[in-house]
Formats: C-alpha cells, structure tokens, sequence
C-alpha cells in the first residue's frame, strides 16, 4: 500500500479559500480585538493628492471702485389726477391758502425721471371730544387745549406748523354723546374761524349718522372746498357725492385693504362726482400691525394707476395716526425698549416714511415731533441739491 497523503488541518483549506473570496472585498468587524506586535501600513503613491500653493493676497485697495450708476427708467403712461384742497377768498372760501395733491407721472421719488409736481401734505389730527383716549406722549402736548377743538387746531397750526387740521367728529356717535349735526357743524365752524388752513372734516364711522352731518356741515361751509372723511360702499353713495358736488367740497374713498374694492367705490362715485374731487384711503395699518399689507397695496395701486388704470389714479390719503394703536407705540416696556415718550414718535414716524416710500399724498398726524421729521424728510427728497452732503455710510465709524 502507498503511503497515506497527509492532510491539511480543515480550518486552513477554509482560510484560504475565504481569503480568495475576499479579495478586492470590504471587511465590516462587530467586537472584534486585533493584537500585534508591529503594524506596517503601505499608502499608494498615486493616491496621494498633492496639495496646490496658495498664493499670498494681493494688497488691499485702500479705496472703492468708483462706478457710475445709471438709474433703470420705465415709462408710465398715465397721471395722478390733480385735487384741491382748501379754496381762498378769491376761490370763493375763506382759507389764506389752498394746497394741491396728486399730479405725479412717475412713483413716489423717481426725480431722475420727474420733477415732484406737488409735495405730499401733513394735516394734525384734532378731535371735537376729550373722551378720545390719547397716548400719554401726545397727550402733553395738547392737555390744555383738548376741551376746545378750535383751540386745538390753533395751536397745531401757531405752534407746530400744521398745513391742515383734520377735525374728526367724534362725539357724533351714537354710542359716545351723539351729538346732533347742528352742534357739530357749529364745531367746523369754530375751527374754520380759529385757523386759515384747509381743513378736512372726518365722521364716526356710522353710515347713517355721518351722512346726516356731512349734509349739514357741506351745506353751512359751501365753497370751502373741504375734505370730508370719509364716503364707504356701506354709505349712500349717491347722496354724499351729490352733496360733495352740490356744495363744491371735496372726499375722501375709504376701502378697507382691497384695491378691487377701491376701484368700485371710486367707480360708483364717478356717475355722480368728478374725478378731481375724490382722494383714495386703501387703510393704513401700524408698524407690525400689517404696514407692510398697507404699503403693498398702496404701492400696487399707486403703480396701477401709472401704467393706465383709470380707477386708481387718484391721491391717496393715509391714516397714519393708526400707528399708535400699536400697543408697543405707548405702553411701558422693559428697559430694552426705550422709554415710551421716544418710542412711540418713532413708530408714527416709520409709519408715515414706509408710506411716502408708496406714494402717499395726505397723512394725518399726531406727534409733532413725528410730524415734523416727516415733513423734513419730505423737504430732503424733493430738494436734494439743497440739502447736507450724503452721509459717508460706508466707512462711518459710530
């Protein structure tokens, strides 16, 4: 017999024959402990990726580029219509003055395109009743003078400076005093003989009651060419433009944040009113109550209006005094906030800036230190080769 083949131990046949298997393979260990007494670890050459020099910067320019910037231009087609506001002696009133807005044939400050045809007016808001709550920062200013509304608007007009009054009716209420439209027309004309500005005349916002006073007071002031505030779809429509034409005034077309709304109010009112006696209200909403819903559709519209829309060229008016509904405008806040005497100027303020950035025409008012940024910001823009050197914001160090 042949001699017998030694045989290999199985579990070498079995590590070799797994090591074939595994060859080019990835290996995934679960607890597993490896023990050596060298480890030599063999990196290919071509694996290696070299790593690129990086140059050194370039010196700093100590100054920047100096390029011309070009102005992008559109054309615009139409034209804000023209409405008067106030009317003289010779007009056929009793005011010192009339003022005139809208006019505009390109948006809100686009003067390398346009000239600015009328600056937008500021009126201060004056009411016929102390049972208005004021906020404490406007309230210091007129606490001598809030029982009196002629007094009121004097003092707005001798001291702040005020273009307009916009006398609101408020006692006229159902729910405050109601008070008859034969006392309250006797309110407009206490202001009318307290000032020589133009002067708008708001209501309460009850359809019914508004009407019957504007009735009164329009008839009583005929040929002062006043700014009533305001006609809405809710009011007879066909009665207060009769009233306003009839006795040769002027209305404001409030709508509430619509702009298909507006068209149709100012749509209706022109079967009976010419378009030169109609201002546009689309609402003003507070600094972080909705300004930017306010701005927005004032700015659609205001566009609108330019580019043909026959609806929407009017003024728009802009209840900017809104802005203290804002509860951060006049509450008491944590240091942080700043005192509330500041604040709350400065949130008028930004209020009524956002809107002239939408083409506002007439803002309504409150603080007068709100009231007389915006009209030196007003005075700024419309004559810039007038005004400082532009602020070096690039480099200012505060």
């Amino acid at each position: 017999m042949g001699e017998r083949k030694e045989e290999k131990p199985t579990f070498i046949r079995l590590t070799k024959d797994l090591l074939k298997l595994l060859v080019g393979a990835e290996l995934e260990f679960e607890d597993v402990e490896l023990e050596f007494d060298e480890l030599e670890l063999r990196i290919e050459p071509s694996s290696i990726t070299a790593i690129p020099r990086i140059a050194p910067p370039e010196k700093k320019s100590a100054k920047l580029l100096e390029l011309q910037y070009v102005p992008p231009k559109q054309d615009y087609t139409s034209r804000i219509v023209e409405v008067k506001l106030g009317a003289t002696r010779a007009e056929g009133g009793t005011r010192s003055r009339s003022v005139v807005i809208g006019g505009e044939t390109v948006p809100a400050y686009h003067l390398f395109q346009s000239s600015m045809p009328h600056p937008p007016v500021i009126a201060f808001d004056v009411f016929d009743t102390p049972k208005v709550s004021l906020p404490g920062a406007v309230r210091r200013h007129v606490q001598e003078v809030r029982e009196d509304p002629a007094a009121w608007a004097k003092l707005c007009v001798e001291k702040f400076h005020a273009q307009m009054i916009n006398l609101h009716l408020i006692s006229i209420d159902p729910l405050i005093e109601n008070t008859t439209p034969e006392k309250a027309t006797k309110t407009v004309e206490a202001v009318l003989q307290a000032v020589d500005v133009p002067i708008a005349v708001g209501g309460c916002g009850d359809p019914a009651k508004d009407l019957q006073v504007f009735q009164e007071v329009a008839e009583t002031t005929a040929g002062e060419r006043i700014l009533f505030n305001s006609v809405t779809l809710d009011m007879d429509i066909e009665k207060t433009a009769n009233l306003i034409k009839k006795y040769d005034h002027t209305v404001i077309a409030f709508t509430s944040m619509d702009i298909n709304r507006a068209r149709e109010l100012n749509r209706k009112l022109y079967e009976y009113l010419p378009r030169e006696q109609i201002v546009m209200d689309t609402t003003t909403a507070a600094l972080g109550y909705g300004l930017d819903y306010g701005f927005t559709v004032m700015e659609r519209a205001r566009l609108a209006a330019l580019k043909g829309d026959p609806e929407l060229q009017h003024p728009i008016s802009s209840g900017t005094t809104n802005a203290w509904a804002a509860r951060e405008a006049w509450m008491t806040l944590e240091p942080k906030w700043e005192p509330k005497e500041l604040r709350g100027p400065l949130w008028e303020t930004t209020t009524a800036l956002t809107l002239l950035l939408a083409g506002v025409d007439y803002f309504m008012m409150m603080h007068p230190a709100a009231a007389r940024a915006i009209q030196e910001i007003i005075e700024a823009a419309a004559n810039p080769s007038k005004g400082d050197e532009p602020v070096d914001w690039v480099t200012l160090r505060i």
